[in-house]
């Protein structure tokens, strides 16, 4: 018996349906900048090996720091607890 595959978008196949697919890439959106304290909504857009999980969709957050070519993002989960996810600049949009 063959085990089945629990990767990123196992199990969403709806959710990755032709009106639900993330949005294409304009060359403007691979130069983006951000400085610490912007904030930023988490928009998973193009390719999918950088992408950040589908739950994360939508969060807004405050930048906090920059690793390489991404970006470090600290948002709050619920009303005590805080997350920190490295997200790269094509998924994110200033708000």
């Amino acid at each position: 018996m063959t085990e089945r595959s629990h990767g990123l978008f196992a199990g969403r196949a709806r959710h990755l349906a032709r009106h639900h697919k993330p949005s294409k890439l304009a060359l403007s959106s691979l130069m983006k900048s951000f400085s610490v304290g912007d904030r930023v909504a988490i928009v998973p857009k193009g390719i999918f090996n950088d992408i950040p999980h589908p739950r994360y969709r939508g969060r807004v957050g405050t930048v906090t720091g920059k690793r390489g070519s991404a970006y470090v993002v600290e948002f709050m989960v619920s009303s005590k607890t805080k997350r920190t996810l490295v997200v790269g600049q094509r998924h994110l949009e200033r708000m």
